[in-house]
């Protein structure tokens, strides 16, 4: 079930959803001309951490690995990431889009459970 279309294409939205929420969040931080390189910084660095690290042959991925990683690694790298965006969200005042984020999260992953049992074996 974790590699069904599906569920790939909202795993997909969750992962813009928490670039919007860090950019939005790096947004809020400050004003003047640093905001501006928060808004890009923050989303960047998450896709850029989220597209490096990868288990080889990752189902749910292009099966690529830029730097390899272990499975349990992977899954910490996805939680992290997705758990920043609710942070994100919270931190601009944001707690029912971060609640129903966190709810989203939470089904994905229930039904993700096949893919998470394969990254925990990796």
């Amino acid at each position: 079930m974790g590699s069904h279309p599906a569920n790939l294409a909202l795993r997909f939205i969750l992962e813009l959803t928490a670039l919007f929420a860090l950019g939005w969040w790096g947004w809020s931080l400050t004003d003047g001309w640093l905001r501006f390189v928060l808004v890009v910084v923050f989303p960047l660095g998450a896709a850029a951490i989220w597209g490096t690290f990868a288990v080889p042959d990752d189902p749910s991925r292009s099966g690529e690995a830029p730097v390899t990683v272990p499975g349990r690694v992977r899954l910490l790298i996805e939680f992290v990431v997705f758990g920043a965006g609710v942070v994100g969200f919270v931190a601009v005042g944001q707690i029912t889009p971060a609640i129903g984020f966190l709810m989203v999260i939470i089904v994905h992953y229930a039904l993700s459970i096949d893919r998470m049992g394969w990254l925990l074996e990796r």
